[in-house]
């Protein structure tokens, strides 16, 4: 079940790369925090109060805090229906976490989706301004809560789909070429430093989920054997408007990720004598001729 060979290719199903996703990009982080009163230049007192408001509004929504005074009761003197309010707040959290993972969505079926995703919710509420990226803390949150899901490996499952997702939506960047490292003379290539796309990413992983991944992307009805356990690395990155993924050796893992902290040519050169000896040169040349023809290295340091 392990797929091996050469790089698979991946773009989500009805939205194009290029096209504006369904929940737009922020960078910052946002939290809801008490309001503590005015001090010397601070807002007036309306809308300090109003921002009291919104902020206490948002608590007794997220983290169904008190609404005492928030909203008036209903002409029939009923209390209001904050209730709404909450299952909206909660049903578009889930919505996002179908969108982030569908083929976890697909192998748990809904119900069993719904139910880690209303537990999710409430351990890790959304604090962004944008859900596009609510979802991020899943697979930390499944290591910590196993009971969650049938099988650990689907831990795994959610680490490849998240990956594959932020490839999708990745920076644009230039790709390097051969050409221009063929190009370089000799005496400058043992300080050479590379810079990695932005959208390269490389995982470790414990078991075998890219079959499973892969077939139930093609077919959500798909028929499949729980994976394997398999300790191994995953590449996931952009190109040509795709997402891209292949496993890696412990070799090729080793030096990409000596390459991805700054490490030079010759540093990479001498973490493969051990292996290849006087070829290790010739080695360390072959892993980045491979690396710089897939797109997975923007330029040089």
């Amino acid at each position: 079940m392990f797929a091996a060979g050469g790089p698979h290719e991946h773009s989500p199903p009805g939205r194009p790369k290029g096209a504006q996703p369904t929940y737009r990009a922020a960078q910052r982080r946002t939290t809801v925090t008490p309001c503590l009163g005015r001090g010397p230049g601070d807002a007036s007192p309306v809308s300090a109060s109003l921002q009291c408001q919104q902020q206490a509004f948002a608590l007794a929504i997220t983290a169904e805090g008190d609404w005492t005074g928030l909203l008036r009761p209903s002409s029939d003197g009923k209390p209001p229906l904050l209730h709404l309010y909450r299952h909206a707040y909660r049903s578009r959290l889930t919505e996002a976490l179908r969108e982030n993972y569908p083929v976890l969505h697909r192998v748990l079926g809904d119900k069993e989706f719904d139910r880690v995703a209303a537990a999710f919710v409430t351990a890790c509420p959304s604090r962004r301004p944008s859900i596009r990226w609510f979802g991020d803390e899943l697979a930390v949150y499944l290591e910590r809560e196993p009971q969650q899901i049938p099988h650990p490996a689907l831990i795994d499952l959610v680490r490849m789909e998240w990956a594959l997702g932020i490839a999708f939506d990745g920076a644009e960047a230039p790709v390097l070429r051969v050409n221009a490292l063929t190009q370089l003379p000799a005496e400058d290539w043992p300080a050479l430093r590379f810079r990695p796309h932005p959208t390269l990413a490389l995982l470790y992983l414990d078991w075998a989920v890219e079959a499973l991944w892969s077939a139930v992307s093609a077919d959500p009805e798909a028929d499949t054997d729980p994976p394997e356990a398999l300790p191994h690395h995953l590449l996931v990155w952009r190109r040509d408007q795709r997402t891209q993924w292949r496993s890696v050796t412990d070799e090729e893992a080793e030096l990409l990720a000596a390459c991805l902290t700054g490490k030079p040519f010759a540093e990479l050169c001498a973490a493969a004598v051990e292996r290849h000896g006087d070829q290790a040169a010739a080695s360390v040349a072959g892993f980045l001729r491979a690396w710089v023809e897939s797109g997975m290295l923007s330029g040089l340091q």
